[in-house]
């Protein structure tokens, strides 16, 4: 899945935590995400002006629910529940035993949640 793919799926998809999302779906995501808050951090404090710090916190808001539901699909594709999600709420280790496991490789074949999107 190519980076346009990816991002235009997550849109696509916006409230939906049904199915799976494959690894690059995801971090394409993670990384789309970073590349627009890290421009909006960079025009703040190159500028000063509070507009880019309100950008910022827009964008934050718009792309909090499709994160989550990319998150909680990426889960799926691993053969976790969306309860999983909730490891990042504990400081450090959560959020790195969150990382490490949307790092992981899809459950091969169908599981509970689907069908394997590497293989459709």
């Amino acid at each position: 899945m190519s980076f346009i793919e990816a991002i235009k799926t997550c849109f696509t998809k916006y409230v939906d935590f049904n199915g799976r999302a494959c690894r690059s779906e995801f971090w394409f995501f993670e990384l789309f995400n970073a590349i627009v808050t890290g421009v909006f951090s960079a025009l703040y404090n190159a500028t000063d002006a509070t507009v880019f710090s309100i950008l910022s916190l827009l964008f934050s808001l718009a792309v909090l629910l499709p994160g989550l539901a990319v998150t909680v699909r990426r889960l799926h594709d691993i053969g976790k529940r969306w309860t999983f999600i909730l490891f990042g709420l504990i400081p450090i280790a959560g959020v790195i035993i969150l990382i490490v496991n949307c790092a992981k490789d899809s459950q091969p074949g169908t599981n509970q949640f689907g069908p394997n999107p590497k293989e459709v």
